[in-house]
């Protein structure tokens, strides 16, 4: 059980060295558990080695009276990284350091400097191209930053990053995709059915478009001279050259080489195929799709590696939403028509994810692949 905030010391915000450290604020009601079982689903080995409010002992034989207060603690979630906390932080320090009015509760993130060049150009969702404007964090500061983000997103806090103080609060509802993980497979005819029940104009999305051989104009049959003149050919640069200079100019060995090929094509088509993945697209109109995709999966959320029935792999019934302007996925703070497309998607992502997961059983994931219940959906 999680001691009250109370039972955690005050944030030191007068110690100069704080504003240089990346800082996880987080509001009232998150426990030290949900912060820990989100260490885990990122970074297996995250574990307490300071657990945080247990009452400290005098060692016997001091003066004064015994309890020393309650401890501080501390999470390393790898060699190198640890949050120290929770400190408990009031609305004016949490004022003071541009994080939220309703900040409760704060960690002291302890990770290496390791900085690489400028951001690219293009989308910044997580925000940490406006953090870093000059170098972007690599490695190890990278892997524990994007974790960060992920674990404000998911319980409603914010990033304080260190040096710029730029404080980054992740949108909630950025990301509403769904993973169902299962080792059950579901024909496609399956799937189709569950996810009508839910969302009746959804469809699979398994048409081929039909090879009718080679272009009229490519290989042998292409116009002398368009290389020279700057156009390529259908058929791939230079492949009329090729096959002039080592296609098989003889027409009796060509009959047998062409009828052979057909036997081994009519030999494979014979042979039932093997599906290894397909899809489904529920069109959503203005809002967009949701793309329900089916396949193999073998890196798995680490909290899922160690099940019995993933620990060769699983299925992965991915559901994801693709707005009209994907461009603006990848924005932090995407228009008010996107947000209003997503606000009105998310439900059938949500309502499409339980209904699969009540048919094949295992496990929800979010796109930061932290597990969610069914039932909190």
């Amino acid at each position: 059980m999680t001691p009250p905030q109370s039972a955690f010391p005050p944030l030191p915000v007068h110690d100069p060295e704080l504003r240089t450290r990346h800082l996880l604020a987080l509001p009232d009601g998150v426990g030290v558990e949900e912060l820990e079982v989100l260490a885990v689903s990122r970074f297996p080995a995250a574990a307490w080695e300071t657990v945080p409010g247990v009452p400290q002992q005098r060692p016997a034989g001091a003066r004064g009276n015994r309890s020393a207060g309650a401890s501080i603690g501390v999470l390393r979630v790898s060699r190198m990284s640890t949050l120290t906390g929770p400190y408990s932080a009031t609305s004016s320090d949490a004022v003071g350091l541009g994080l939220p009015a309703t900040t409760t509760t704060v960690y002291d993130v302890r990770c290496p400097r390791e900085r690489g060049g400028p951001p690219y150009p293009g989308g910044d969702r997580d925000g940490l191209k406006r953090a870093f404007p000059d170098a972007m964090p690599v490695r190890e500061e990278e892997r524990v930053l994007l974790w960060l983000v992920a674990v404000a997103r998911r319980l409603g806090g914010a990033i304080r990053t260190g040096e710029r103080g730029v404080v980054l609060h992740p949108d909630l509802d950025a990301t509403i995709d769904l993973t169902v993980f299962t080792d059950r497979w579901l024909e496609p005819d399956e799937l189709l059915a569950v996810v009508q029940r839910v969302v009746p104009r959804a469809r699979l999305a398994m048409e081929g478009v039909p090879w009718h051989g080679p272009a009229s104009d490519a290989g042998r049959r292409a116009v002398a001279g368009l290389a020279e003149l700057g156009v390529p050919e259908r058929g791939g640069a230079g492949l009329r050259k090729a096959l002039e200079r080592h296609g098989v100019s003889d027409e009796r060995k060509r009959r047998h080489l062409a009828a052979e090929a057909d036997a081994f094509d009519g030999a494979v088509l014979a042979e039932p195929v093997v599906l290894e993945g397909y899809g489904a697209l529920v069109d959503l109109g203005v809002d967009g799709m949701i793309a329900i995709e089916v396949g193999g999966e073998e890196a798995l959320p680490p909290l899922l590696r160690e099940l019995p029935w993933a620990a060769g792999g699983a299925l992965a019934y991915r559901v994801r939403w693709e707005p009209t302007d994907v461009e603006e996925l990848e924005l932090e703070r995407p228009s008010f028509a996107h947000r209003v497309a997503r606000s009105r998607a998310m439900p059938h992502v949500q309502a499409i994810a339980r209904a699969l997961q009540g048919a094949v059983g295992g496990e929800i994931a979010d796109a930061a692949e932290f597990l969610i219940n069914p039932g909190d959906l």
